[in-house]
């Protein structure tokens, strides 16, 4: 079982995701400060770290900083409000392997964590590639193909389409959407699952993903 340390002082997200992250079989720990998560991290008892950048005591970048100065490989997801190019590529240059944006889906997180582990450990990843009904997902490249053809997906229609596609024929509902691909904050009340789906229509096929009235959507393919 993966050991995966939770850097985040913003209790709600970090409950988020440590929920999550149990839930698909992990066991997260969490810590609040930059100074807890830089010694937990240098214990060596844990396989990846989800680190904020806006942490009290030792900022992010300074845990990083900290952690790669000794020799530390431990892979780093950045998961950050501060979104501009130079704190990309900050962290980046900075040795974190990869780096997320808030607000965010925990499908994506998720998916962008067991990549990281997979690297760490060099091992095969048979689940790179979902496919159904004609339509495929690369989840390594992020590139999607419908009827045989390359098709462009904004980040969010791919994670939409990634979680159709984990779920084939079952019917999900707008709130699991809202979920799983926009996160912990979207308004339940919000259209925005409607407005991507009819987008992943128009790309997909317009008989690609089934109405389910009073309840939800159930890809086809």
């Amino acid at each position: 079982m993966n050991q995966i340390l939770i850097a985040e002082d913003e209790e709600r997200i970090a409950q988020f995701v440590r929920k999550g992250l149990k839930a698909h079989g992990f066991q997260p720990t969490v810590v609040s400060d930059g100074a807890a998560a830089l010694g937990h991290a240098m214990s060596g008892g844990y396989d990846l770290m989800v680190l904020d950048i806006g942490l009290p005591v030792l900022d992010g970048f300074t845990v990083l900083q900290r952690l790669r100065d000794v020799g530390s490989t431990l892979p780093v997801v950045i998961l950050t409000a501060r979104d501009s190019l130079s704190d990309r590529v900050a962290g980046l240059e900075g040795g974190a392997d990869d780096y997320m944006s808030k607000p965010f889906g925990f499908d994506e997180l998720l998916a962008r964590i067991k990549l990281r582990l997979r690297r760490a450990t060099g091992e095969a990843a048979p689940s790179d590639r979902l496919e159904h009904g004609g339509v495929g997902l690369d989840l390594r490249t992020r590139t999607a193909t419908a009827g045989g053809r390359e098709v462009e997906l904004s980040a969010r229609e791919f994670a939409l389409a990634e979680v159709f596609l984990q779920h084939p024929g079952q019917v999900m509902s707008r709130e699991q959407l809202l979920s799983r691909v926009w996160g912990y904050d979207f308004d339940p009340g919000s259209n925005v699952v409607d407005v991507y789906v009819r987008y992943l229509r128009k790309k997909l096929g317009a008989d690609s993903i089934e109405t389910v009235r009073g309840a939800g959507y159930r890809f086809r393919g």
